[in-house]
């Protein structure tokens, strides 16, 4: 059965500015990168609905996202107005829209695969989204796409364990803001530490639901793999979910500037293909990965050519 790739031309429309990081080639690199491997199919992105973002977000912090947002695009040869709303995190006009197709990715993907139309899917969007809290935008992050993912894939099919594993080289706080009290929902993370946000300590355990890895930089693949190996996938193992999300950022990478932990290309694909195989035996396969960071152009695309595979053909 195919994996769909999932994305929407409007999220090259989000702004945020010369010189930053969290930029529209990323997700033009990934799509160059993974669009026609076989196996695939890649369709567009919806918005999520009013309902979906607010299972998540109250109604009231979108509003003010939406009340927030410059109304006028640039003309031709002139900057884009921007609003910042933390020293990392901006709004341009199409920022928000940009972040209902991430989130509406992820809900459609989940719609898929339970119509059984695709076994598993890769949402290729931008603005990230797992260090957006309930009513908080920071780290580049306005909705927390796994978040209103996973509370969608329960209202909508019943699913009564959503286990969310996040590789991303930073901890997805907002995340673990949003379900450290709901043991329906398993959040298990590897990051790096110290590092921003500078939460994710092994002692954060929310109600038993919250399994963090903390590794110190130049890591590497072995600690990386032995962290997975030792404590992540048998929490899933134990969880047995009714379905997987994956942050899946690619800034633990060697190239990333962003980060430390020195992993390369091939650990994408081991992890992506071991949290394959342990889906395959809980949920039937039902998958849907995410895209959140990664920084560098080329280690990207190599990630993710890796990660797709991986979804494709697993172990």
């Amino acid at each position: 059965m195919k994996t769909l790739i999932i994305h929407h031309d409007d999220c090259l429309r989000h702004d945020t500015g010369p010189q930053h990081p969290e930029r529209p080639d990323r997700v033009s690199a990934v799509l160059r990168a993974v669009s026609g491997l076989p196996g695939t199919e890649t369709l567009p992105a919806p918005r999520a609905t009013a309902e979906q973002v607010e299972r998540a977000h109250p109604a009231a912090y979108r509003e003010r996202l939406a009340d927030l947002e410059p109304t006028s695009q640039p003309a031709a040869g002139q900057l884009a107005e921007r609003v910042a709303l933390d020293p990392d995190t901006w709004l341009s006009a199409g920022s928000l829209d940009a972040a209902l197709r991430g989130s509406g990715a992820a809900c459609f993907a989940i719609d898929q695969i339970y119509a059984g139309r695709a076994r598993n899917a890769f949402c290729v969007t931008r603005p990230p989204g797992h260090h957006a809290a309930r009513e908080t935008a920071m780290g580049f992050c306005l909705l927390n796409h796994a978040a209103v993912a996973a509370r969608h894939a329960q209202a909508a099919y019943g699913a009564q364990r959503v286990a969310i594993l996040d590789f991303d080289v930073h901890h997805g706080n907002g995340t673990q803001a949003l379900f450290e009290n709901s043991p329906d929902v398993l959040y298990v993370s590897s990051h790096q530490d110290p590092l921003y946000p500078g939460t994710g300590h092994i002692d954060e355990t929310g109600c038993g639901n919250i399994v963090n890895m903390p590794l110190q930089p130049g890591s590497g693949s072995a600690k990386f793999r032995a962290a997975w190996f030792e404590r992540g996938l048998p929490a899933l193992d134990d969880f047995a979910p009714d379905l997987v999300i994956l942050s899946a950022g690619f800034d633990a990478h060697r190239r990333d500037p962003l980060g430390q932990l020195e992993l390369e290309d091939a650990d994408y694909g081991w992890i992506t293909a071991e949290i394959r195989a342990l889906a395959e035996r809980a949920c039937d396969g039902r998958l849907v990965s995410v895209l959140e960071g990664g920084y560098d152009l080329e280690a990207l695309a190599g990630a993710s050519i890796e990660h797709v595979q991986a979804l494709r053909h697993g172990l």
